[in-house]
């Protein structure tokens, strides 16, 4: 009797070990390839965004591959366009940077001398008078009588000892700078080199796009074919609103911030307003970061500080229009996950995969979502997963 109880503690120890052991290998290959998944994930959504486009010059009979190849370059050309800009406010910006160095010394010379002020005036405060002027007549040594002085014996002076003869090791020093700087440039590399496949990926994928999708869907049978047909259908309708969105919200913060930076004769305006613009929208963290941009190029201008705090009330005031009245309706209308949801995949991708999780963890946990609504075993994980 004992041996037959004990058989149904094992299968249900086996039933939990082997998901567990599941999910400990996925986050496992997640965090050694994310290079490759990063890649990857960055393709797929760029070739679903660019896919109305494909299917716009399709109508006007060109075949699918000479449609995926006038869209992939037309949108190498913006991208070069776009860095060309770049290039030119970041020369200047360049030039600027002996300019730049001086304000921060200065600023940081103002702040020590501040701080030693401050240190004084609580010394002052705290320390009596009567304490403070004790403390110099305590730290001087006695005086000593003349007679000791003159009875002191005189000191024996020994010559030096021969010196020894040491062994001599010529052994190269590691850096810890050399080596942070090798092992940095060696994961630029990785990122350079993985960077370089998304235009191809991104062409074959529109390219053969009618191929890839027959042989998915030839991977299910009868009414689970329908159901991975509307799953797929789903996260691309997700990934277009997701990223058309922000895209379009940033444009937009970018134009507005561009043209108050312009106004309120801020330095390079159209390369701060673009990088707080965007960076405004990285979920948690856009409102500090976005005030990065704007505030190191007030440096070479702004000596005031109200002129600071002009710029951080524009910045804080569009990020807080931006994420409570635009951003619902643009992206969160069509995403629909709830905030605890958001909080923890933001938390578990980062974890992952740093920065780039960060921006790839909504789409990535609304794609989970649009899966799970259209399975019906997984449909109550899509509910707990939706608002």
């Amino acid at each position: 009797m004992a041996v037959f109880s004990e058989q149904p503690r094992i299968e249900q120890v086996r039933n939990i070990a082997a998901p567990v052991a599941a999910a400990g290998v996925l986050i496992a290959l997640l965090y050694w390839g994310r290079l490759l998944f990063i890649t990857s994930f960055i393709a797929v959504m760029l070739a679903f965004m660019l896919e109305p486009f494909v299917n716009l010059l399709m109508r006007f009979r060109l075949p699918r591959a000479l449609a995926s190849f006038v869209v992939c370059s037309v949108a190498l050309l913006l991208l070069y366009l776009v860095g060309l800009g770049a290039y030119s406010q970041l020369a200047g910006l360049l030039s600027d940077v002996p300019k730049y160095s001086q304000r921060i010394s200065e600023m940081v010379e103002r702040a020590s001398a501040r701080v030693e002020a401050m240190e004084k005036a609580m010394y002052q405060i705290v320390v009596p008078a009567r304490q403070r002027r004790q403390e110099p007549q305590a730290q001087a040594p006695p005086p000593q009588p003349e007679s000791r002085k003159r009875r002191r014996p005189a000191e024996i002076v020994l010559p030096p000892p021969p010196p020894l003869v040491q062994e001599v090791r010529i052994l190269e020093e590691s850096s810890p700078i050399r080596d942070y700087f090798y092992a940095r440039i060696g994961s630029f590399y990785q990122i350079l080199l993985m960077a370089s496949f998304v235009p191809f990926l991104v062409y074959f994928m529109l390219s053969w796009r009618d191929h890839i999708h027959r042989s998915f869907l030839q991977l299910f049978q009868g009414s689970d074919r329908m159901v991975a047909a509307k799953s797929l259908q789903g996260i691309a309708d997700m990934i277009r609103a997701f990223v058309v969105g922000n895209f379009v919200l940033g444009m937009l913060l970018a134009l507005v911030s561009s043209l108050i930076f312009w106004l309120i004769r801020l330095p390079f305006p159209l390369l701060a307003g673009p990088l707080s613009g965007f960076l405004s929208l990285v979920p948690y963290i856009g409102l500090p970061l976005a005030m990065v941009p704007p505030l190191f190029v007030a440096l070479a201008s702004v000596t005031k500080v109200s002129g600071y705090i002009l710029v951080i009330a524009v910045v804080a005031s569009l990020h807080l229009v931006a994420l409570n009245l635009l951003y619902p309706k643009i992206v969160g209308s069509r995403v629909h996950l709830n905030p605890l949801v958001v909080t923890f995949s933001l938390m578990m991708w980062g974890f992952l995969w740093g920065a780039a999780g960060l921006v790839l963890a909504i789409p990535l946990t609304a794609g989970l979502k649009a899966v799970c609504d259209n399975v019906q075993g997984l449909r109550p994980y899509g509910k707990f997963l939706g608002d």
